[in-house]
């Protein structure tokens, strides 16, 4: 597995350390670099690339424009002197946020993290995977799919309780989150609650009680979950 980047940056001696820094990962191929984002545009929209490495400042057009213009955007990490941009870098879903001067074992975790999320993006939804990626507080958060409690909606966001640490905040549909999970593992109870399978210790009265003693109640809509779980 290789992943196809590009690089933008005005400064050149900036643009130097992120190819030499990318040229230390094998599962990095790097494509093209350029010194304006005009000039990466077409590129961008006419050429598949998995990963985007893209100075914000820039004098032509910004880092967070091109990006916000993009229709089909890749994983982006974004690189920077100014750490003001950082909620609007994001908002745009990018995988991390790099502070020049970038030292290698900070950009090692940046690229580390985008291979991890490059790897749950290309597995089919219904295919195994051991982790859920969401976006939180400005970073993006591997959450194992085996520390999951439950979800519970609230309004535009939903809130994943954790085992052993506070619960993840992340603006995401229940129904999306329900399409990143495996439907073995996780089934919906109430249009406010997913809760994983194994957690479920017992069933009273429309309610599960879950091995935390935590208890969520089941709708009418869902009360065949109360068959599925007799069964598994």
């Amino acid at each position: 597995m290789q992943l196809k980047c590009i690089a933008i940056d005005d400064e050149p001696l900036a643009l130097e350390l992120l190819q030499e820094y990318i040229s230390r990962f094998p599962q990095l191929k790097l494509v093209h670099t350029f010194d304006d984002a005009i000039s990466a545009v077409e590129l961008l929209r006419n050429t598949r690339v998995d990963l985007l490495f893209i100075d914000i400042n820039m004098p032509d057009i910004t880092g967070i424009d091109l990006v916000r213009s993009l229709h089909e955007k890749p994983i982006v990490i974004f690189t920077t002197a100014h750490k003001q941009f950082a909620i609007e870098g994001f908002e745009l879903d990018a995988v991390d946020y790099l502070l020049k001067p970038i030292n290698f074992d900070r950009f090692t975790r940046a690229v580390n993290k985008a291979i991890d999320y490059f790897k749950y993006k290309s597995t089919p939804a219904q295919e195994e995977n051991d982790s859920l990626f969401v976006h939180s507080e400005y970073k993006l958060v591997k959450i194992p799919l085996n520390e999951i409690e439950y979800i519970e909606s609230l309004e535009d966001y939903i809130k994943i309780h954790i085992t052993g640490t506070k619960p993840v905040l992340t603006l995401l549909s229940m129904k999306k989150v329900l399409e990143k999970l495996p439907a073995d593992k996780f089934q919906r109870i109430h249009r406010s609650y997913i809760v994983a399978v194994s957690r479920v210790k017992s069933i009273q009265n429309r309610k599960v009680q879950l091995s935390t003693g935590v208890e969520l109640p089941i709708s009418d809509s869902y009360v065949q979950f109360i068959n599925n779980w007799k069964k598994s």
